[in-house]
């Protein structure tokens, strides 16, 4: 299926932003409003886009190209009466488009999860549009639906149940009603939706129907949203695209010192050239610097920079999904992540022996057991279920707050260091790696036990 992109307009109250610039180009965490539009359609399966032009339309042309960069294909037609209002930029694409198409907005910000759903549903109106049950703004378009389809459409109607939030699938039929009620000088999207709504439907998409749940984040995240036209708009889009990285259910050094220091990260690389991958890189030589450091006794120094690795090693995944950058290789981040974690117990616990001989590598291996089993049973678990295992209930929240992991770790790594008395720090490990492996172990046991 194509996207049909409108980014014709100028109407906005960026001024300041868009003096020699269309909006669409306006960047956000490091990518255009339109790139973002394009980049989250491709996670939809979307890759041929039909992007309509018209304000220093030319400056889109030579930002975007053909699309090869995005791995997609980009057609471009030109509106030449862009102020003439959307419906019209939207009836420029009518020779192109002879069937169901997905309609965009160039400076929305939009759920990945709406586009999935919406274009993976049946409709037989001349269009399908998402609509938001959220409590409509002065600004927004309302819409009153009455059993699935559009009774009116309009930001002044007084009786409303719904806001359109800009994504439709659109039927060729569309361009019917658009033509019509361009003819009588009314040249807005919404004009065309009404004339269709009365005559041949368009139905609506709740997308509070969207399973909020996100696995892989451990939390709910509502499907969302947003359009930008004012610079608030630009704060609260970046503030959600951030939060919206976050993990959910998680232990306490991550989610009330990591995650406020992460994101103030996030917010400041996003808007440079480095990436993903090289923060990783950066991470994992910080991490085996603290290895070496540990095995040659500098504990201290090298308890300090597991801090610091602990603190990048959530900047590049959230970097990731913020900039929509995915690779190959930060699928691995989490192996390689298991490693230089458990290169730092091995090289304390080497360290160690030279005074307490073989102790210290027993309780090594020990942890390493332990955390290897709980990897591999809540990875199985979730495999089977479909949620983490740290998130499949309270008491999995509430003990994942405090379990056998990096984090943890560390932190009795520091006080055992600061009190001088680092053997501790392995004892106090290893009981906790047990612990975990225990609770996790029967845990896992009960809930498979009853679904």
């Amino acid at each position: 299926m194509k996207a049909l992109i409108i980014a014709a307009g100028q109407r906005s109250q960026l001024n300041d932003l868009t003096k020699d610039k269309p909006k669409s180009l306006i960047q956000l965490l490091g990518l255009s409003l339109i790139e973002r539009v394009i980049l989250t359609a491709k996670q939809a399966g979307i890759n041929e886009f039909v992007i309509v032009i018209g304000y220093h339309g030319e400056k889109i042309k030579e930002k975007l190209g053909d699309g090869k960069r995005y791995e997609a294909k980009i057609t471009y037609i030109e509106n030449r009466e862009w102020q003439s209002g959307d419906g019209a930029s939207v009836l420029k694409a009518k020779e192109l488009l002879n069937e169901n198409f997905v309609l965009l907005m160039a400076n929305h910000i939009v759920d990945s999860r709406i586009l999935e759903a919406i274009v993976n549903t049946d409709f037989s109106g001349a269009a399908l549009l998402a609509i938001d049950r959220s409590r409509p703004s002065k600004e927004d378009t309302k819409v009153l639906e009455k059993n699935g389809k559009i009774i009116a459409i309009g930001k002044e109607i007084k009786n409303s149940n719904g806001i359109a939030t800009g994504i439709f699938v659109c039927a060729p039929k569309i361009f019917y009603y658009l033509e019509k009620s361009v003819r009588n000088d009314r040249n807005e999207l919404k004009d065309g939706i009404g004339e269709a709504a009365k005559e041949y439907g368009v139905e609506i998409f709740d997308i509070m129907n969207i399973e909020s749940y996100v696995p892989h984040l451990r939390k709910k995240i509502p499907p969302f949203w947003k359009d930008t036209n004012t610079e608030k708009d630009l704060r609260e889009a970046e503030h959600l695209l951030i939060e919206n990285t976050c993990r959910g259910t998680n232990d306490l050094l991550a989610l009330y010192f990591n995650k406020p220091i992460e994101n103030f990260i996030v917010s400041k690389l996003a808007n440079t050239k480095i990436t993903p991958n090289q923060v990783t890189f950066l991470t994992n030589l910080l991490a085996y610097v603290a290895t070496f450091l540990f095995f040659y006794g500098y504990l201290l120094p090298a308890t300090l920079i597991t801090f610091v690795v602990s603190l990048l090693d959530g900047v590049d995944g959230k970097l990731a999904r913020v900039k929509l950058l995915f690779s190959k290789f930060g699928r691995l981040e989490h192996a390689f992540d298991y490693l230089f974690e458990h290169s730092w117990y091995i090289a304390l616990a080497l360290y160690l022996i030279r005074e307490h001989g073989i102790l210290p590598l027993t309780l090594c291996a020990f942890i390493l057991f332990f955390d290897g089993f709980v990897t591999h049973i809540t990875w199985r678990f979730e495999e089977t279920i479909g949620v983490q295992l740290y998130d499949y209930s309270k008491p999995e929240r509430i003990f994942r707050r405090f379990d056998g992991r990096k984090n943890s770790y560390i932190i009795l790594i520091l006080i055992g260091v600061l009190l001088g008395v680092p053997l501790y720090s392995l004892i106090a490990m290893t009981v906790l790696s047990l612990a975990s492996a225990i609770f996790y172990g029967a845990r896992a046991t009960k809930h498979l036990y009853k679904h």
